[in-house]
């Protein structure tokens, strides 16, 4: 499986979830207004938010990281972003979630045979370049 593969089945939900919960808790919106900006349904914001989906990995605690799912979500809560540049912003998150090798252990399990400690595919900043 291609990093990218990866990071669609486990990146882009583990940002969604964790700015869904930002724009809940902090901004205090309905999940039907949360699921608009996001591109997905009602349901999903809900199980986002009821750690049901979204929790293969654990993004949130790199402040790198954190700081722009939080700057994510105060632009979409203050409606000050188009869907161009929040996909974006999406690419940005998931960018440094490679450059922090983050997503290794997940890319190890779905290939057994990939050591880990020789791959730079995504750590050398040059995987999903604009």
């Amino acid at each position: 499986m291609i990093p990218c593969e990866t990071a669609v089945k486990s990146v882009i939900p583990a940002i969604r979830a964790y700015i869904a919960k930002e724009l809940i808790l902090k901004y205090k919106l309905k999940q039907a207004d949360v699921a608009q900006p996001l591109g997905i349904t009602q349901t999903a914001v809900s199980k986002y938010f009821r750690h049901v989906r979204g929790q293969a990995i654990r993004i949130d605690h790199v402040k790198e990281i954190r700081y722009k799912m939080d700057e994510t979500a105060s632009k979409i809560a203050d409606k000050k972003i188009a869907q161009p540049q929040l996909t974006l912003m999406f690419c940005e998150i998931c960018r440094a979630v490679r450059q922090n090798a983050l997503m290794c252990e997940l890319c190890k399990r779905t290939d057994p045979t990939l050591d880990i400690t020789l791959c730079s595919v995504c750590k050398d900043g040059n995987a999903c370049t604009p």
